[in-house]
């Protein structure tokens, strides 16, 4: 190591290295004296510290002498300069090491290895760096050196899009595209001062490769050569990559990283190796493999420049010498590079590390820098960097380790150590200066090699892997060294080193710098912060708090100095803590404080102890420090409530006062917001009245409270809230009368109940109403008012009294939705206006004490009712005032309407009546009117006991809540007065207003105007002596406009009689224009009285009409606008005089009447038409007409306008929307009030048997379903097979389409017990099927349809279509509602060998009528065309008839390996020959000697009659004892057994397995194999393949083998896999013939007979499925639905398969009916997963939707394919079933799923999805990629016979020889045991055999000789 360089500037070393940390601290040199500062991570002095000098080579050696020179002096003068040295960043050496070499081979060689400082980066220059924190807007780097780089946003990627220039990118891309700890090539943009931290400089570098590779071409890529790329797009195979040229683009395949495209996105940076380039295409080819990566080396190259070079390349280097502090090394030939010491591959190299390194040692290293301006290269041997890797970062800023270990000492500079860390040690550096808190002059004195030293960690270099370190013993004394030892709340010594406006910096011992605020500089305020604080200045502070690296501490005297306890979490916040804060914001209602770590916490105004009336800005400040106490706190809401008031008043339980307590109350004082009343409550000296809790009335509050003086009594007040020791009183009547209903609680609320209030507070969204305490209720604005649009201050005020409709509450929340419209919460008594009486009373109480006048003496001489005398004293428009000769102060006003038509001058004497009198004003209203007067002058006598006579006779006969008629006399502001005539015009009055409607303008009244109102309050002194009314139009008042336009309006009542000018004439209405700019209109249903074609035809614009008010304008619910005024022009009309009388029509329809109307709408399949104004009537396409032609120009036919006659079919009272039909309905007319659901017997009230009607094919059922037609919207009709056209046609249905319009006939209405309603529709036009005919001659069918048996007769000619067939015979369908049999042998006249193939479901047939049962209902039918058919039952000898030695002819049946099944001619038996009992000379191939059909003779051998069971023999010694064949000549009855047909057949199809079940009882043979049956059974319509879908993947079963190791010598396996394929296909058998003797017993055609079978069998699936498909027949898929979910609800839990059938079922139908379809099923897919094995219920649904052949489906059927990859990953069956999916649609991509599937399967179903994916690739796909997958599993299993078998199957198939031979001959090449050779050696044998080449044949003979002489030898 080269001795410390000297310094040759002392000036500029000072200025260089005084606390390079803080260069504040330059100008203070008392701290200079002090410790330096302890930096920090990244920000640490590096060493050695560079310098940027740019002097030459002789300049820099004559330096080099100068400073040895220098050394020794300065070493003598250290003492002097302790303070300098201390501070001394080796300036000299820093220009030696800072200046980067790059000059050649060439000149002499560097003293030391180039290092990168922050003086000698330079633009432009290349860096390797490692991520070390991504921002959102910024990336920070670690570069070499221990240097840190930023890389702003818009640097960290070039923009490749076509459409976009490179620019911010989006929010948090970088996170996505960059991570911690990523390797990555840098560019120095720029290096600048960092303003915010005291000139600190900041390194700016780029990441975009367009920089980097700027010089890079397409010529000077190599393979193996590792470059960056963005990822530019991906694609199915792959990813596009960009490099950030134009010039060239890159690929990187998929295949070489699988899985990695979950995580791969656009824009994404990656690595990668070259693996080829495409010169043509310009195509660069990587390869992401991170092994490859660390191994690949950057060749020579012809024509490399530096420009090429990139950092991180790895190259092949060797030592060219060794330097002072590393090495250099030569590399590509032409270029050298140097690796600094902490750069080496020993990162612990001790003093003797040169020895490692001899001249030309070759080794592999890293670029880590390149300056192209000075071609200075900087290498790296750190061997995670040359894997490509990070070093890891194991220690952490401020860890302390006590037995690290000391590696190297370097003179004069530092000490290298091994620091334990784990799991492996990490090297760190400890600069001399660090070392210790002395001066040490020779580190090597102090310190040995192999010693073990105290160290603590201050910083880490990320790119070397090195920690720097300290020793100094100051490092571990202080309790803060580093952020993290930073806690909030501890007491810190620090130093002020900046002062602005802002606040202080303060620097603690330790060097972390930490922010105090201006507010936090002092308790008080701070005009000028700098006098307060002094630069250098060391003070005493409190952490506030730390967050992140961001500390705050305070310097406020109180805080600092506090010896309570610290709250820095909410966790911490327990009840009864006492504690100091700070307030940060005062509110009305309370204060915030804030302590330590951001906690925060709220002290109410009551907890403050505030005195009443006081303000909280007048007691408290902002940022004044207070000791508060915790009341509660609820860490999870993160909500702390306090008090300021330290020791609360103890209040015993007796004396607690609660909310709802009603108590009395004296004003103490009035102050601007409230008063403050003195309560006589114990412990509650004090209470608080708002202003707005005066009076319900706001108007009167605001009088009352001008009034109020201290020392007024309030009797009665309610408590609604107690804070602290003060009450929260009310005085609103609605409160206090109510107080035992107000809820406390949310329990104690109902809903839709309505409760008294007040509104606390309103937001743009709705209001807050409060009831009692704290419980609070929300109207959002749409409930809060009718009109959405105003704002809600503007109807409410804070304090208002409303009464609220509870809505809705929840209970978990606790929150209440209200209502406050006015038409749900109405007043329902006289509670608002008699609180307004009663409060003007006290108020004019008030006024006249505060006015030192007498009390209301004078009211009692103005009683109401009373006659007085006055004199006039002015008369204007408005009234006459009156002035009274005893009181000069009260006056009082007549009206122009009580004026009763007097005209009265000033100073006339007139006597009037009192109406009304304003206490407040002094204000009495009169009348002069002759009903009032007249009463009160009929007797002189008494007056005053007249008076309270006539008031007791008014009111004498009158009830609360009894409805009268009022007139309206005088309209005050707030209420009105009223006379009731027929009460003795009686006085009364009503209010205006209501608690909701206060702030709205209130409904307009005039004198004379009568209502209607409720009695709700009798006169008594609590109503202030006055009768109060309700207004019944109270609760439906609305905001109504006061213009003198809406004045105007009210003059036009319904009835009234007006002048109307015609603006328009529309189709169906007039515009009229009438009175003062008023519009309206005459609907075309008010032109006539009758409907007439066109009734304004004879009217034009501009014509004046005569017409009557119907309707006055009403707000729409759609538009928010009000209506237009409806006119009538009806003659009817005009003639009556009805004035008011006009009143809305009732909805009275009934059904079945006759209506007309007028066409107003035409649209797709309705007709609409206008009956009235307000009803509407709507007409069906189909029931317009019943031709196809009319009903295919429906929309034609019909314009608006036209008049239409109908018949009502069903009635919505609540749309008022009729349904009318055409013609008459077929039921008597009925009421019917509302029909909004009419069922299916009133939706078919119009159809009668016979009827033609139209209808529209909806559906084209499957096979001989027939078609399904719909009559109406909802109700469709069956046409059947045989009712599709008239004569008998082959295909009847060709001339049909779906959608298509067609004229029915009626056949049938039948109604279940369930309701449904079920119609049989014929399309036959002729009625000739309808009729009975004679019998038509034989041989000669007829077109007629049979509909009663007794028109069949035997023999007759009859024609059919085949229904089903079965290996018995088949059923034909005669008509509609008969069924024909024909046994297999009146089938045809020949033998039928398969009659489901020469008699296909649907063929029509002509045959002859055997025999007819009229109790059965069984006809019985021949095909055969000769004279002797034979019946089925007739005729027929049963076993009784045989006898033992007969001879027998008949046909063979069925040929078996154990002999034949013969049936005897003319009986129904069948007998078995045994293989024993066969001529010799044909009992050894039976097979071959016998065929089926063929005529044979037989002697019966043995008869059991028991068991119907017949041995015969064919022996000629048997046939020759007896020459002739006898037959039995006694029939069987008509009713023989169709069983035991049934038993024969399975005796036939049986094998030997089976003959012992043939010997079973008849019964024991169903049961055993109905089992079976029930497991498997489906229904056509509804398609139940589950078994179909779980099997219907190709395996390698179906090949023929087996993926098992073939094994041909082992017999024992072999018969045991054949005898259980035998049993395999006898149950197969016998399920078939179960299904067939299913099909031909009676199958059940009613309800009935369906329950009565499920009720024996609810388990069983087959029944419940053919009993879906039953109701599906009739059209009434609702009660297939409901069958559906009964099975599903009966079937037993463990009868899992038979569940899944029902699902499926569920499936299909939905798939065909749902509505629509794909939710329908998607709902019962949810549903069918919670009950079934969810992968197969996927399998079932995806074979659905495999099996429905729509576009749609298809598209289903993919996504849900994909889902079941995710979600069953692990299953071969779903893997393959995609593939089959793909190769089915020609689609690409198996390759890329099969990577997938095999990521996915566990490793032990590799080989067998491989091979079956390769099977369904040589089936339906490519087959080369089937050979691949062959070969590539072949490759690593050669010897496993089966795979070779599969494989040699699938080439066979394909039929290529030359394959095929040369894949056997690979075959029996290999070296396997016997038993499998010999198995491919006689499947090679059986293939040559099958081609028949003798040649080929001789030769595979000839090589199985060779092995088998090659292993006997």
């Amino acid at each position: 190591m080269a001795p410390p360089a000297k310094k040759f500037n002392n000036n500029k070393s000072d200025k260089a290295f005084k606390k390079p940390h803080n260069p504040s601290f330059k100008r203070n040199n008392d701290a200079v004296s002090k410790p330096a500062p302890l930096p920090l991570d990244d920000d640490v002095p590096d060493f050695p510290r560079g310098g940027g000098s740019s002097l030459t080579r002789e300049e820099r050696n004559g330096i080099r002498e100068q400073v040895d020179a220098e050394f020794d002096s300065e070493v003598r003068d250290s003492k002097r300069r302790k303070n300098k040295v201390q501070s001394r960043s080796f300036g000299a050496e820093d220009d030696e090491l800072g200046s980067l070499f790059g000059e050649g081979l060439t000149g002499k060689l560097p003293r030391f290895a180039n290092k990168i400082t922050l003086k000698n980066v330079s633009p432009g220059m290349k860096l390797w760096g490692v991520i070390t924190e991504v921002n959102e807007k910024d990336i920070v780097i670690g570069l070499p050196g221990g240097l840190r780089g930023l890389v702003n946003s818009c640097e960290a990627l070039d923009s490749f899009s076509d459409n976009k220039g490179r620019g911010e990118p989006e929010r948090n891309i970088l996170c996505s595209i960059y991570h911690t700890g990523q390797l990555v090539p840098c560019i120095v943009l720029k290096l600048d001062a960092d303003k915010k931290d005291n000139g600190k400089q900041k390194l700016w570098l780029s990441l975009r490769l367009s920089l980097l590779y700027k010089n890079l071409t397409l010529d000077a890529i190599q393979d193996g050569m590792v470059l960056s790329a963005y990822v530019k797009s991906i694609e199915d195979h792959g990813y596009m990559l960009h490099f950030g040229l134009p010039s060239f683009t890159g690929f990187m395949s998929e295949e070489i990283q699988p899985g990695r495209r979950a995580i791969m996105h656009t824009g994404k940076l990656l690595q990668g190796v070259v693996k080829s380039v495409d010169r043509s295409r310009k195509v660069v080819y990587l390869c992401s493999d991170s092994d490859l990566m660390s191994k690949c080396l950057t060749r020579d190259i012809k024509g490399i420049s530096i420009d090429h070079l990139v950092p991180g390349m790895m190259v092949n280097a060797h030592v060219k010498s060794t330097l002072e502090n590393g090495i250099l090394l030569s590399f590509l030939t032409y270029f050298s590079g140097t690796v600094d010491i902490f750069n080496l591959e020993n990162p612990f190299c001790n003093s003797k590390w040169k020895e490692e390194y001899n001249q030309h040692k070759k080794v592999n290293a890293r670029i880590l820098f390149v300056d192209p301006s000075t071609r200075a290269v900087g290498l790296t041997l750190n061997p995670n960097l040359i894997h490509n890797k990070a070093p890891p970062a194991l220690v952490n800023a401020g860890d302390i380790f006590d037995n690290s270990k000391v590696i190297r000492i370097d003179r004069g500079l530092g000490l290298l150590l091994e620091v334990p860390s784990l799991p492996v040690p990490t090297p760190a550096y400890v600069r001399v200066f660090d070392v210790s808190d002395k001066e040490i002059r020779q580190l090597e004195k102090s310190f040995k090699e192999g010693s073990h030293v105290r160290a603590r960690v201050l910083g880490f270099r990320h790119l070397e892997g090195l920690a720097t370190g300290v020793l100094k013993t100051s490092a571990f004394e202080g309790s803060v060294f580093t952020h993290s030892d930073v806690k909030p709340g501890m007491v810190v010594k620090g130093k002020v080193i900046v002062v602005d406006s802002f606040g202080a910096i303060v620097q603690l011992a330790s060097g972390v710098k930490a922010l105090c605020p201006l507010r936090h500089m002092s308790e008080l305020d701070i005009a000028k912060p700098r006098k307060k604080f002094q630069v250098g200045a060391e003070l005493i502070f409190r952490v506030l708090g730390c967050k992140s690296k961001r500390i705050t501490v305070t310097h406020k005297k109180t805080l600092v100095k506090s010896k309570l306890e610290i709250l820095c979490s909410y966790a911490d916040a327990t009840e009864g803590l006492i504690t100091h804060g700070w307030i940060t914001k005062i509110e009305k209602h309370g204060c915030f404080v804030r302590f330590y770590n951001g906690v925060q916490g709220f002290a109410p105004r009551s907890e403050l102890g505030l005195d009443k009336g006081s303000e909280i800005s007048s007691i408290y400040h902002v940022e004044e420090v207070v000791k508060c106490r915790v009341i509660s706190s609820l860490p999870a809401s993160r909500r702390i409530n306090l008090s300021f008031i330290m020791s609360p008043s103890r209040i015993s339980e007796d004396d607690v006062v609660k909310p709802g307590r009603l108590i009395s109350g004296v004003v103490e004082r009035v102050t601007p917001n409230s008063i403050i009343i003195s309560s006589d409550v114990n412990g509650y000296m004090k209470g608080t009245l708002s202003t707005e809790h005066l009076a319900d009335n706001q108007g009167l509050a605001a009088i009352m409270k001008l009034a109020l003086k201290p020392g007024y009594q309030f009797d009665r007040l309610l408590v609604l809230d107690v804070e602290s020791s003060s009450l929260i009183l009310t005085a609103k009547h609605s409160l206090i009368n109510s107080s035992d209903q107000l809820p406390l609680d949310v329990s104690q609320i109902r809903p839709h109940s309505v409760v008294h209030g007040y509104v606390c507070n309103i937001i743009e969204t709705g209001c807050f109403v409060r009831f009692m305490g704290r419980l609070t209720g929300f109207a959002p604005k749409s409930k809060a008012t009718d009109d959405w649009r105003v704002n809600l201050s503007t109807v409410f005020n804070i304090g208002q009294s409303v009464r609220s409709n509870i809505l809705e509450i929840n209970s978990e929340t606790g929150r209440m939705t209200l209502s406050l419209k006015q038409l749900m919460c109405s007043s329902t008594d006289g509670s608002f206006i008699q609180e307004y009486f009663i409060l003007e009373e006290k108020i004019a109480k008030l006024q006249s004490l505060n006015s030192n006048g007498s009390e209301l003496k004078w009211v009692e001489e103005f009683s109401i009712g009373s006659l007085i005398e006055g004199e006039v004293q002015e008369t204007k428009n408005i009234g006459a005032v009156i002035r009274f000769k005893n009181h000069d102060d009260v006056f009082g006003f007549i009206t122009p309407y009580q004026l009763g038509g007097h005209s009265v001058e000033i100073g006339s004497i007139v006597k009037a009546v009192v109406l009304d009198i304003s206490k407040m004003e002094r204000l009495v209203d009169v009348s002069l009117k002759p009903d009032f007067v007249n009463r009160l002058k009929e007797s002189t006598s008494s007056l005053k006991s007249q008076k309270k006579k006539r008031k007791r006779e008014a009111h004498k006969d009158m009830e609360l809540h009894q409805a009268v008629n009022a007139v309206v006399e005088i309209v005050k502001e707030n209420y009105l007065v009223l006379s009731i005539p027929e009460y003795n015009f009686a006085l009364g009055y009503a209010s205006v207003k209501d608690y909701n409607t206060q702030l709205l303008p209130p409904k307009h009244f005039v004198p004379g105007q009568s209502l209607s109102a409720t009695v709700v309050a009798l006169p008594s002194q609590s109503t202030a002596g006055r009768l109060l009314l309700l207004l019944n139009s109270i609760s439906e008042q609305k905001e109504t406009s006061s213009s003198k336009r809406a004045k105007k309006k009210l003059s036009y009542d319904v009835g009234t009689l007006v002048q109307a000018e015609i603006t328009e004439i529309k189709s169906l209405e007039l515009r009229v224009k009438f009175g003062p700019s008023l519009h309206g209109r005459v609907h075309i249903t008010e032109a006539n009285d009758d409907t007439v074609e066109d009734p304004f035809s004879n009217f034009k614009v501009g014509q004046m009409l005569t017409t009557k008010i119907v309707s006055k304008p009403k707000k729409l619910e759609s538009s928010k606008k009000l209506s237009n005024w409806e006119l009538s022009i009806k003659p009817s009309l005009l003639a009556v005089d009805t004035g008011a009388q006009i009143t809305a029509e009732e909805f009275s329809y009934v059904i079945g009447q006759s209506v007309a109307g007028f066409v107003y709408k035409v649209d797709t399949d309705w007709v609409w038409l206008s009956i009235t104004r307000d009803v509407r009537a709507r007409l069906y396409v189909l029931d317009s007409a019943c031709e196809p032609h009319e009903l295919q120009e429906f929309q034609k036919r019909f314009h608006v306008g036209q008049a239409l006659n109908g018949y009502i079919l069903s009635t919505d009272k609540e749309k008022k929307i009729l349904r009318v039909v055409m013609q008459p309905l077929v039921v008597p007319e009925k009421e019917n009030g509302d029909v909004s659901n009419p069922t299916s017997r009133e939706i078919s009230a119009h159809l009668c048997e016979g009827q033609a009607v139209g209808g529209r094919i909806f559906k084209i059922l499957p096979g001989i379903g027939g078609l399904l037609v719909q009559i109406d919207p909802h109700l469709y009709g069956k046409v059947h097979y045989t009712e599709l056209t008239d004569d008998w046609v082959p295909d009847p249905l060709s001339g049909y389409r779906e959608g298509q319009f067609v004229t029915c006939k009626v056949l049938e209405i039948s109604r279940s017990v369930t309701g449904t309603t079920h119609i049989e529709l014929s399309l036959r036009s002729s009625s000739a099927g309808m009729e009975s005919q004679k019998p038509a001659e034989m041989g000669q069918p007829i077109s007629k349809r049979v509909e009663k048996l007794e028109d069949i007769r035997p023999n007759e000619a009859v024609q059919g279509y085949v229904k089903n067939v079965t290996p018995k015979g088949c059923f034909i369908m005669l008509s509609r509602k008969f069924d024909a049999r024909i046994i297999i042998s009146n089938l045809s006249d020949g033998f039928v060998e398969n009659p489901e193939r020469q008699f296909p479901t649907g063929m029509l047939v002509n045959g002859k009528v055997i025999s007819v049962e009229p109790l059965s209902m069984r006809i019985e039918v021949t095909l055969r065309t000769s004279n002797t058919p034979k019946a089925s039952n007739k005729g027929i000898a049963d076993s009784s008839s045989l006898s033992v030695g007969d001879i027998i002819s008949g046909y063979i049946r069925g040929v078996a390996s154990f002999g034949l099944f013969i049936s005897i001619d003319q009986t129904n038996c069948v007998g078995l020959c045994h293989l024993s009992q066969l001529p010799e000379e044909n009992s050894k191939d039976i097979e071959a000697k016998y065929r089926v059909g063929e005529r044979v003779s037989a002697k019966i051998l043995k008869v059991d009659k028991d068991r119907d069971r017949i041995s015969l023999g064919m022996k000629d010694s048997d046939l020759s004892d007896d020459a002739h064949i006898q037959t039995p000549l006694n029939q069987m009855s008509d009713d023989a057994s169709e069983e035991n047909l049934m038993v024969e057949d399975e005796q036939i199809m049986s094998n030997d397995a089976s003959v012992k079940a043939v010997i079973l009882s008849e019964a024991e043979s169903r049961a055993s194999v109905l089992s079976k049956v029930e497991s498997r059974a489906s229904v056509l319509p509804l398609e139940v393949a589950l078994d179909d879908a779980e099997n219907s993947l190709v395996s390698s079963n179906a090949d023929g083998q087996s993926l098992e190791n073939v094994d041909n010598n082992d017999t024992m396996e072999q018969r045991n896999k054949l005898a259980k394929k035998k049993a395999k296909k006898e149950r197969e058998r016998e399920i078939s013939a179960a299904e067939e003797r299913l099909i031909e017993e009676d199958v059940p055609r009613t309800p009935d007979e369906f329950e009565k079978l499920i009720r024996n069998s609810p388990n069983n699936s087959f029944l419940w499925i053919k009993y879906m498909e039953f109701m599906i027949s009739l059209s009434d898929v609702e009660k297939a639905r409901s069958i559906a979910e009964r099975a599903l609800r009966t079937i037993n839990i463990r009868e899992e398969s038979e569940k899944l059938n029902i699902w499926v079922a569920f499936f299909n139908l939905e798939n065909e009916y749902g509505n629509p379809p794909e939710d329908a099923v998607a709902k019962i897919f949810q549903r069918a997963l919670q009950y079934c094995d969810p992968k197969k219920v996927h399998l079932a649904l995806l074979g659905m939707y495999e099996r429905t052949e729509r576009p749609e489906q298809q598209k289903l059927a993919d996504e849900l394919i994909e889902k079941m990859v995710k979600k069953f990953k692990h299953s071969c069956k779903v893997w393959l079933r995609r593939i089959q999916i793909l190769l089915k649609q020609k689609q690409d991509g198996v390759q890329p799923l099969v990577s997938r599937a095999l990521m996915s399967l566990p490793r032990h179903k590799h080989i067998k999805f491989i091979s079956q994916a390769a099977i369904l690739e040589f089936k339906g796909g490519v087959p080369d990629r089937g050979r691949s997958m062959f070969e590539g599993m072949l490759r690593e299993y050669p010897k496993r016979t089966d795979l070779w078998s599969i494989y040699l199957d699938q080439e066979i198939r394909l039929g290529d020889m030359d394959v095929i031979r040369s894949l056997f001959e690979r075959a029996i090449s290999l070296s396997l045991p016997p038993k499998k050779m010999k198995f491919l050696f006689k499947k090679y044998l059986e293939y040559e055999k099958s081609l028949g080449h003798e040649e080929r044949i001789e030769y595979v003979k000839r090589k199985a000789m060779e092995y088998v002489d090659s292993t006997s030898a």
